[in-house]
């Protein structure tokens, strides 16, 4: 339940900023509320593409590192 609460907590502060922010960029409720609704919209198509490209960054990382450790002199001498 505390999970939930949190991750609902969560959304209603991004929707929040981005009604806030907008809001005193351009004086207009309409502008604010049009950017608290696309905002986590945006964050859901987004955030998993985010993710997915991390996740290849941090594949390449620890191939480069597994190939560094292979051709290294000291994991010659340690063998």
């Amino acid at each position: 339940m505390v999970t939930a609460a949190r991750t609902v907590s969560q959304i209603v502060v991004h929707m929040a900023v981005a009604f806030v922010t907008l809001y005193v960029v351009t004086g207009s409720i309409a502008f604010g509320g049009l950017a608290a609704i696309l905002e986590p919209i945006c964050n859901v198509i987004v955030l998993p593409l985010h993710d997915k490209l991390w996740e290849r960054i941090r594949k390449r990382v620890d191939e480069g590192e597994a190939n560094a450790q292979r051709s290294s002199p000291a994991a010659s001498v340690a063998a």
